[in-house]
C-alpha cells in the first residue's frame, strides 16, 4: 500500500516540508514517485523514516544520517559500518540518559525541598542542610583554589 506525503505527515507528525527535505537529501533512497511527480511512501520507506527520526533524535547530523542511508543502499558490504554507527549512537544516548537522570535527581530533590519548606512555612532551617545531588560532580573536581 502506498501513502501520500500528507498521510505520512499525519501518521508521523513530521511536517511535509521535512519529508520533502529528507527525500531531497537522499535519506529515503527508495521513495517512489507517481507519473504526476507525487511521492508514494511504502512500508520500507516508513521504516527508513523511523530510523532517520531515531538517529536525528540522538543529535546525529543530517550528513551522517545521509552516510547511513548510503551504506544501507550498498547492502551487506557495509554491515560493520552500520553496526558501528549504531553502537556509537547507543553510547551517546546512554550518556544523554545519565545526564538527564542527574537533572531529574536535582529536580526531585528541589520538589521535596520546597514541599518541606511549604509544610514548615519557611525554608530557613532547610537551607542550612540542603545539599544538591551530584554537587561534587557539578563542581570541577580538578579545580584547585589559587590555580588559574
Amino acid at each position: 500500500m502506498g501513502y501520500t506525503i500528507k498521510e505520512v505527515s499525519k501518521m508521523t507528525g513530521i511536517p511535509s516540508t521535512t519529508l520533502r527535505y529528507y527525500d531531497k537529501e537522499g535519506l529515503l533512497p527508495y521513495l517512489e514517485r507517481r507519473e504526476s511527480g507525487y511521492r508514494v511512501f511504502n512500508e520500507s520507506d516508513l521504516t527508513m523514516l523511523q530510523i532517520v527520526d531515531c538517529l536525528k533524535s540522538t543529535g546525529m547530523p543530517i550528513k551522517d544520517i545521509k552516510q547511513f542511508s548510503k551504506w544501507a543502499q550498498e547492502g551487506d558490504s557495509t554491515l560493520q559500518e552500520r553496526y558501528d554507527l549504531f553502537l556509537k549512537r547507543k553510547e551517546a544516548v546512554e550518556e544523554q540518559i545519565a545526564d538527564l537522570q542527574k537533572t531529574l535527581d536535582v529536580i526531585n530533590h528541589k520538589c521535596a525541598y520546597y514541599k518541606s519548606a511549604i509544610e514548615a512555612g519557611t525554608e530557613k532551617e532547610l537551607m542550612k542542610h540542603d545539599k544538591l545531588p551530584h554537587a561534587d560532580e557539578f563542581l570541577c573536581q580538578n579545580y584547585k583554589p589559587g590555580q588559574e
